[in-house]
């Protein structure tokens, strides 16, 4: 079809450290405080990791922020899921896609499945077997960013937002950090040509 194959998943982060890596003085428990208005305050990150071949890999996302607002969503919306699948239809070569993505619910609501049949002239989609995540490169990438901010204590939200913006953008810029994502799930962009007798 001559499409990027796109592998979409979620993650996120919020205020609190990682549980056993903060570090201090034997003998004494480590203490780290955190802006204390923004409990519970949280970075959504989407995002798509794009193969084709003959191409550069490319990490196309979308960040989400809940500061636990009233009227405040704390998961992404429809629209900002469909603000990244036109992104990416525009940032890519060609800009066809063929997407692949988990079953969450929203990915299989009537507005979604709309939206899917509407741009079926650039978007294809496949949903992964449920509780699949070794089958996702996405899941590589955001193993890489969180090990990236293993030592990063984050002040307030915006202090969050700003690390995971630059994590991210660093690992745009290397794109064999978004292949070596591909190999573990033991998928490839070729294919081996039945052997008929």
């Amino acid at each position: 079809m001559g499409a990027w194959i796109c592998f979409e998943d979620e993650t996120g982060q919020g205020l609190r450290p990682p549980k056993g890596r903060t570090w201090s003085r034997r003998g004494h428990r480590p203490q780290v405080k955190v802006h204390g208005g923004e409990h519970g305050s949280r970075v959504s990150v989407a995002g798509m990791v794009c193969y084709r071949t003959g191409e550069r890999s490319r990490l196309i996302y979308r960040l989400h922020l809940y500061r636990r607002r009233k009227g405040e969503r704390a998961a992404f919306t429809l629209n900002e899921y469909k603000s990244m699948l036109q992104g990416a239809h525009q940032q890519l070569p060609d800009g066809k896609i063929v997407l692949i993505w988990d079953n969450l619910g929203i990915h299989h609501s009537t507005a979604m499945r709309a939206f899917i049949d509407a741009h079926a002239d650039w978007l294809t989609v496949f949903y992964l077997p449920a509780y699949a995540p070794d089958l996702n490169p996405a899941e590589g990438v955001w193993s890489a960013l969180k090990r990236s901010m293993t030592n990063f204590l984050a002040a307030d939200l915006d202090d969050l937002v700003g690390m995971v913006r630059h994590r991210l953008k660093m690992i745009q810029h290397h794109p064999h950090v978004i292949d070596g994502c591909l190999p573990p799930t033991g998928l490839t962009l070729t294919t081996t040509p039945a052997i008929t007798n």
